[in-house]
């Protein structure tokens, strides 16, 4: 496997954190949209912005998901990674913010 690689993503709206956050992972994870291939399991740093901040959160965690270019239906390519668990912060802070809309079945980049 290759190292860690880096990437980063400012979050227009909570709307688009919605569909992107991935609670179902023990550790919290996001999908983030890319053009670039990554294996599952690679290692990732990420620098987010989530919505309405100006401070980018860096967040570390392994690929768990990958819709590959030329994915099909309305899903869009990236990959989804799986927060370590030293990135709790950065959960607690994406839970806070979409407090109350995390059971409504919303539609999503990966299920």
């Amino acid at each position: 496997m290759t190292g860690q690689k880096s990437l980063s993503w400012s979050i227009p709206d909570t709307s688009t954190l919605l569909s992107a956050y991935m609670p179902s992972l023990e550790r919290g994870g996001i999908f983030v949209p890319t053009e670039e291939r990554y294996p599952v399991g690679q290692e990732v740093l990420l620098l987010l912005t989530l919505p309405g901040a100006n401070e980018q959160l860096s967040v570390t965690g392994q690929v768990v998901w990958v819709s590959p270019p030329g994915v099909s239906g309305r899903r869009v390519p990236g990959i989804g990674i799986h927060f370590h668990a030293e990135d709790r912060v950065v959960r607690d802070r994406i839970e806070t913010q979409l407090a109350g809309r995390l059971d409504r079945g919303a539609t999503t980049y990966t299920l």
